[in-house]
């Protein structure tokens, strides 16, 4: 595995660093507390939407996409740098992430046309923000348990249920949905993939606040809801197989090892301005064995990436890949903020505006955050059951 990159890649990464020190937002993440933008704050959702447009204009969205979608057909390694960049200069998330690198690669792959040319323009610059319509009720792990009901009436679909955990669905402008069009097929079959305008009449949205302290997700219901039968992607009755697709976007959206790199230092430079039990932080006992835990997590992670990143590089088949970044980073990003609130101590309860507090409140509503994610796009246990059946090919159950 090579692990050096080539003299246009490097002037490429040149090239990135350049234009971000010009038109980076002096706000971010880590700096500033808590998320980039707020779901109880137009002006930083507008704040947003603009980032997003300037790094659009500048060549530097979904650059992985075919050129004739909008993108630059870049390789594998150049979206890895332009990722890596982002994060360790700590530049804004795109609010149209999830349109970006989850419904947008689905479309390109099953989309019709005419669905291609209405909506990807659009997610590029943000001007349409998506949201996922899968969990519901009773159907979160267990998702072809769905029960979101769609029937045929002419041209139209007719759609009636709940969604659940729905993020971002107080802002979307449109959704991209589950639902069963064939209640006697097994659970599995019978499913569609649809898009949903969610200022179509009949649709709910009620937030939900989280323990965060912010509505970061919502539940949303479908009363009598009219979708044109244009908007299905894929075929009929066979929206499991899109699903499937999106999912694994999703997990790979998630699996962001530099993140967590960076985020793991943070944690180092906690500890070293932080005293415990009398004597700096890095000097307890304890606590170094505990950082000592997560910093060879955090590694063995980086170069299982590195591996992944060689697999597609030399087309290797991705394998379960997906599912082990998931499950790992996403408990590890929640252990590295749980090792800072064992740090920080009584001061780990304090929120961002505070007196003494540290790092603008970041880590204990980080560690609630990843909680989240811990859940989110399958649990850890849906993991665990995927490496151990279909990676290593053991039976169910064991």
């Amino acid at each position: 595995m090579d692990l050096t990159h080539s003299a246009e890649d490097e002037a490429f990464r040149r090239e990135l660093k350049a234009w971000l020190r010009k038109h980076l937002p002096r706000r971010s993440r880590y700096v500033d507390g808590g998320d980039d933008f707020s779901y109880d704050d137009p002006r930083r959702v507008t704040a947003a939407r603009a980032w997003q447009h300037t790094l659009y204009q500048a060549g530097y969205v979904a650059i992985g996409w075919p050129t004739e979608f909008g993108g630059r057909g870049a390789s594998i390694v150049r979206q890895t740098i332009l990722s890596e960049e982002l994060i360790r200069n700590r530049a804004p998330s795109l609010i149209g992430g999830m349109g970006l690198q989850m419904v947008g690669p689905t479309l390109i792959r099953h989309g019709t046309p005419a669905q291609q040319q209405e909506h990807l323009p659009k997610i590029l610059v943000a001007d349409e923000i998506w949201c996922q319509g899968y969990s519901e009720p009773g159907s979160g792990s267990d998702l072809a348990s769905l029960r979101t009901r769609a029937e045929i009436d002419g041209d139209f679909f007719i759609v009636n249920g709940q969604k659940v955990w729905t993020s971002a669905a107080q802002l979307a402008d449109w959704m991209f949905c589950l639902v069963r069009t064939d209640p006697s097929a097994p659970k599995h079959k019978g499913i569609s993939y649809i898009l949903i305008d969610m200022k179509t009449p009949g649709i709910t949205v009620r937030p939900l606040r989280q323990m965060t302290g912010e509505p970061g997700f919502s539940e949303v219901f479908f009363n009598d809801v009219r979708v044109p039968r244009t908007n299905l992607v894929g075929k009929l009755n066979e929206g499991w197989n899109v699903a499937n697709s999106t999912l694994q976007f999703e997990r790979n959206m998630l699996a962001s090892t530099t993140r967590t790199q960076q985020r793991m230092n943070d944690l180092v430079a906690l500890t070293q301005r932080r005293t415990k039990n009398g004597v700096k932080a890095t000097r307890d006992p304890a606590v170094r064995q505990r950082m000592a835990d997560v910093l060879i997590r955090t590694e063995a992670m980086k170069y299982h990436a590195l591996k992944q990143l060689s697999d597609e590089i030399h087309g290797r088949p991705p394998g379960i890949g997906a599912s082990i970044n998931k499950l790992v980073t996403t408990e590890l990003n929640h252990d590295i903020c749980a090792v800072a609130l064992e740090v920080l101590g009584s001061y780990g309860q304090l929120r961002r505006d505070a007196p003494h507090v540290e790092d603008k409140g970041s880590w204990p509503k980080d560690h609630m955050f990843t909680l989240g994610l811990v859940i989110g796009g399958g649990t850890s246990q849906i993991q665990k059951n995927i490496i151990s059946e279909r990676g290593l090919g053991l039976p169910k159950g064991s």
